[in-house]
């Protein structure tokens, strides 16, 4: 007798049941009008890249969770642990075919090998979308507005974007004397909501003195007002400079377009990777703070010089879909659709299978999504199975019903029949429905 192998999955990897996929699919359609309606097109890049492409830029953490291995070619090969990195690098290999500034959007699946919690896993959906070829505080902020819009676009308004710029924190950390450093202290003010201030300071002691973790923790604090933390920063970094001067015209388009309900300057958002060099940012829902930013991003202008000598700057973010559906769970904002189908055809005559199809096809050439249940049972075994995929309509038609051209409607959540319609009846009632 052979032995059964156990249906058993990776941790932090998942399946998908029917509900989980329609609302994922759900949430990328609405993203993905939202992005193309802003003049942003779809992208896709290989799961594999070669390790030394993959890892140039990374380093640190990033190099301990990528899925690195050696494959059937003796090449050293990683898993996309991002999307960003793969994107500098299909920059530099396509640029000839590309428009700049190019706007691309890209959804698709990456790997890290770290700690699952919750809304976190080890394999997961990213969603980016980028701005490259131009360095302008009008690219920043078309970014920052598609965030925005984006969280409203699926129901989800009350949301601050926390943002601040990384050149006002370098200059800093160059006054300070500890700019060879700056790579491990972006990580550890990076942490500053998951460990709290005093082992901020006690890690920033670890790499320098103690007055300086002191004044880079005070300059991490915002003030009581955007206007007067960045003036804070300012003064803490030296003065004005571009850095501020970007932020200044940013603040004025957030006024222009009544955002500032929306927006905070938060001088503690670094972001962990260092391929940042400007702006950056990280968006939180305000009815659930714990669960962590659900949009981040910035400026990398430096990024793709790894692969080509062609500068091209670039800006952009990226939604951690997992992570926000997640959260549209837990506010009770997500949909519990089971299938697609908005009718069933019921299955009451041997002899008219064919005929079934027949109406099946008229239907869905109107735009209704229309199944047919492939077996005669008890009419209540097949009024389970649409109550089961939440199908709301079912059309009956028997022996009688075909030999007067006729079929019956049932709205199966609120009990109400038609009776004796013809075809074009029926699309009558179901279109306004639907």
């Amino acid at each position: 007798m052979s032995t059964k192998i156990e249906p058993k999955i990776l941790k932090g990897f998942r399946d998908f049941l029917p509900v989980k996929e329609i609302e994922r699919k759900r949430i990328i359609s609405i993203l993905e009008k939202k992005f193309e309606s802003f003049g942003f097109v779809p992208i896709d890049t290989p799961v594999l890249e070669y390790t030394e492409v993959l890892l140039g830029k990374g380093g640190g953490e990033t190099d301990k969770q990528v899925y690195r291995f050696e494959d059937k070619g003796g090449r050293d090969v990683s898993m996309r642990f991002d999307l960003t990195v793969p994107f500098a690098r299909y920059m530099a290999k396509n640029r000839p075919d590309l428009p700049l500034p190019f706007k691309r959007y890209h959804i698709n699946k990456v790997w890290r090998g770290e700690n699952t919690q919750r809304g976190r896993y080890r394999e997961f959906m990213q969603c980016d979308f980028d701005i490259v070829g131009i360095d302008s505080a009008s690219a920043d902020f078309e970014i920052l507005m598609m965030m925005r819009d984006s969280m409203r676009a699926l129901n989800v308004e009350n949301v601050t974007i926390h943002f601040s710029h990384r050149g006002i924190f370098n200059r800093l950390l160059e006054k300070l004397g500890i700019a060879e450093n700056s790579v491990e202290i972006l990580r550890i003010v990076d942490k500053l909501t998951k460990i709290g201030e005093g082992e901020v300071v006690r890690q920033l002691k670890d790499l320098t003195s103690e007055e300086n973790a002191r004044e880079i923790v005070e300059f991490i604090k915002p003030a009581a007002s955007s206007v007067e933390t960045l003036n804070k920063m300012e003064r803490a970094a030296g003065g004005p400079d571009e850095d501020t001067e970007r932020l200044r015209i940013i603040f004025q388009y957030i006024k222009e377009n009544e955002m500032e309900d929306s927006f905070k300057l938060d001088p503690s958002i670094t972001r962990g990777l260092d391929y940042y060099t400007g702006i950056v940012y990280e968006t939180f829902l305000n009815e659930l703070p714990n669960i962590g930013s659900v949009c981040s991003g910035g400026r990398y202008n430096n990024l793709a010089s790894l692969y080509t000598k062609e500068e091209l700057p670039g800006v952009g973010a990226s939604i951690g879909l997992d992570r926000l559906i997640a959260a549209l769970e837990e506010l009770g904002r997500s949909s519990e659709k089971k299938s697609f189908t908005d009718l069933l055809i019921l299955a009451l005559d041997d002899q008219l299978f064919g005929y079934y199809h027949k109406l099946s096809t008229a239907f869905r050439k109107e735009g209704i999504n229309c199944e047919v249940f492939h077996v005669k049972k008890k009419i209540n075994a097949q009024f389970k199975f649409a109550e089961a995929k939440s199908i709301p309509f079912a059309l009956v038609c028997g022996e009688d019903e075909f030999a007067k051209g006729t079929v019956n409607l049932k709205d199966l959540k609120k009990r109400k029949n038609w009776e004796g319609l013809t075809i074009s009846e029926a699309l009558e009632i179901l279109k306004p429905l639907l």
